[in-house]
């Protein structure tokens, strides 16, 4: 989970402190402060800041990320104004523009204690097939809620543009994915041109988070009855609900996805979890939305994560990142458009490759 403060990725830890202090979270500019990073994750880097009697979390957009997907300032008035009726989001302390800190706009947050299902968590916790019977249950029902959040008394109602959102997620990454494109992908062409001939034209819409899955959430304990919080908001936005449930069941590997399943580990693949299928139905019954159109929304989440890791691969290709980690995530992107051209001429959501 965490590790050494990655390679073009530290921290002026003096001015860091001194800010610290200015907004009152410190009560000396000189006190030892203890910088590492969390190592799960690839958009924002998120620091843990650890200090005698407490401790913080720094979050900060990537070397040459785009401003408009990595925005501190939108994603802290967010959380601000989840502070004030959804108990499952962070506490949010302080924000800074300021570039001449850390070379980088960021925010404070609280630290979260408690369980972030990874893979290696999974086994290493030795999680038993009932056990993810009542983390699926779990965490689909905190997803249904967050989808009936009433954002307008909280003062979201200017956070997105729901008219047209469809449309607009269609284009958007795929003009995404052709800027950042390294090789030449026939799969991910078709998927393009389907996604624009096949989008729906009627839709509800609610608050989405648009990047829920089990690594963003935090359980309070083994008892996997409780959310403490949900993690990396940077994404969420006033849209179709039904494109949030698409991206996070695309992110629900199963054992039947072929190569898709050994490139992204998933606890979602170990024994106990229900298929997407599974978790599709129980949806449409909680949530009492129409799912009958879901394999556009699964399509598209499958090709959102191609772009989104394609993305990544072209920092790291042009040397904005160092990390190892991202040096084969050209390969991810391929594999993740062959499969959304599959689930499209098959007609569904699993047992497709």
């Amino acid at each position: 989970m965490l590790k050494e403060v990655g390679e073009n990725e530290s921290l002026d830890d003096k001015k860091l402190r001194q800010f610290l202090f200015q907004k009152n979270l410190i009560s000396n500019p000189e006190i030892e402060l203890k910088i590492s990073q969390f190592s799960n994750g690839y958009s924002n880097l998120t620091y843990l800041l650890d200090l005698e009697n407490q401790s913080f979390v720094l979050r900060m957009p990537p070397k040459g990320a785009v401003k408009r997907g990595h925005d501190m300032s939108r994603e802290f008035k967010v959380l601000s104004a989840l502070q004030n009726g959804f108990n499952q989001s962070p506490k949010v302390y302080a924000y800074c523009d300021d570039n001449d800190i850390i070379g980088a706009s960021f925010y404070i947050m609280e630290r979260i204690e408690g369980i972030i299902l990874t893979s290696k968590e999974a086994y290493k916790r030795k999680v038993l097939p009932e056990d993810f019977k009542s983390i699926a249950s779990t965490w689909l029902d905190l997803f249904v809620d967050l989808h009936n959040l009433n954002y307008k008394s909280l003062g979201l109602s200017d956070l997105g543009k729901p008219d047209g959102y469809v449309s607009r997620q269609v284009k958007t990454w795929s003009k995404q994915y052709y800027k950042a494109a390294t090789l030449e992908i026939p799969e991910a062409d078709f998927v393009v041109q389907w996604m624009d001939a096949n989008q729906p034209s009627h839709y509800d819409h609610t608050f989405i988070h648009n990047d829920y899955k089990y690594d963003n959430v935090v359980f309070k304990n083994t008892d996997w009855k409780e959310i403490s919080a949900i993690l990396d908001w940077e994404m969420c936005t006033l849209g179709d609900p039904l494109m949030d449930l698409g991206t996070s069941l695309a992110y629900w590997m199963m054992p039947s996805d072929g190569l898709g399943s050994q490139i992204i580990p998933s606890p979602t693949m170990m024994e106990g979890n229900p298929s997407r299928e599974e978790l599709l139905n129980k949806y449409a019954n909680q949530s009492n939305r129409n799912v009958d159109n879901f394999i556009f929304y699964y399509v598209y989440g499958l090709f959102k994560i191609a772009v989104i890791v394609q993305q990544i691969f072209y920092r790291y290709k042009l040397g904005l990142t160092k990390d190892e980690k991202f040096a084969q995530l050209d390969k991810v992107c391929v594999t993740f458009c062959k499969m959304a051209k599959q689930a499209i001429l098959k007609n569904r959501i699993q047992n497709y490759m």
